[in-house]
């Protein structure tokens, strides 16, 4: 006795599914694609890591809803929404040390960027000011120069890498050094467990920063440092290891409870074009209050 299957109650559907019968166009699911990919097509005046920097800071909406994730598979007919926000303008324009017709020289306060972060940046750096050459982490304040001119920017920069300026910093410690000053010779490398920090590692770029202690007390020091490389993070890591972080360095101290990174760019000597050739010049900038302020606290 052969059984017949029950009959099925949809024969076009049937059909369908068989393979016998095409759908309307229309009518066919549209294969997905990634929203950033969607985005680069749409907005050509932005490059792709910007894209999706806008989707991670939720300025996308896909079909009236904010999606976080660059990598979201949508259909290539969805309504995407792109708004970014106007430009902040709130930190008020550094303090002025120096300036002529080739250079300008800041007294960076901390919180500024140095540069900006992508193709869009909603808030002001120091390239807003000048010709960018050479860099302060956003948390550290101090001295910074600038270039008007990329011939002056060029011939700023080279003396940078060839070592020839001189630069003192100031730092707030936990704790104090074993000897009141000394040479800290110690190689510095990637961490490439966390690619956005640094360690001491033999295998890294040699580094080396002169400390001497200014003053101290049961808890704190105040430092003088002379870097004579200029790693990435060199201070902040060369202290760390010493086991007497900077204070309030939200990376490598994040327990501590420093208003701030109490590191500044005291001074900084370094040869600019001058009418009979080029000046040798040093730029200071005076220690921030809440420094002495830090260091009176018991």
């Amino acid at each position: 006795m052969i059984r017949t299957g029950k009959k099925f109650s949809k024969p076009d559907l049937s059909r369908v599914i068989n393979g016998d019968t095409i759908l309307p166009e229309d009518e066919q699911a549209a294969p997905k694609i990634r929203l950033d990919h969607l985005l680069v097509e749409q907005h050509p005046e932005y490059n792709r890591s910007s894209l999706q920097t806008f989707i991670k800071n939720g300025f996308v909406k896909v079909e009236g809803e904010i999606i976080l994730k660059p990598n979201t598979k949508i259909p290539p007919t969805s309504q995407i929404e792109l708004n970014v926000p106007e430009r902040q303008e709130g930190i008020k324009y550094p303090p002025i040390i120096y300036e002529d017709e080739h250079v300008i020289v800041l007294n960076k306060p901390a919180g500024l960027l140095s540069m900006a972060k992508g193709e869009y940046c909603p808030e002001p750096t120091l390239e807003d000011y000048g010709l960018l050459v050479h860099r302060l982490d956003r948390d550290t304040s101090g001295v910074v120069i600038l270039a008007k001119d990329p011939e002056t920017q060029k011939m700023l920069r080279k003396q940078f890498q060839d070592r020839k300026t001189h630069k003192t910093y100031y730092a707030v410690i936990d704790g104090q050094p074993k000897l009141d000053e000394a040479l800290i010779d110690l190689p510095i490398a990637r961490n490439l467990k966390h690619p956005t920090t640094f360690i001491v590692d033999q295998n890294g770029k040699s580094s080396q920063t002169y400390y001497k202690i200014i003053q101290k007390n049961h808890q704190h020091s105040l430092l003088e440092l002379k870097p004579t490389t200029g790693r990435t993070h060199q201070l902040r890591v060369h202290l760390k290891y010493l086991g007497t972080p900077i204070a309030g360095d939200p990376v490598y101290n994040p327990d501590s409870k420093a208003p701030r990174l109490m590191l500044h760019a005291g001074s900084l000597e370094i040869s600019i074009p001058g009418q009979n050739g080029n000046e040798r010049k040093t730029f200071t900038a005076d220690l921030p209050s809440e420094f002495t302020e830090f260091m009176e606290k018991k």
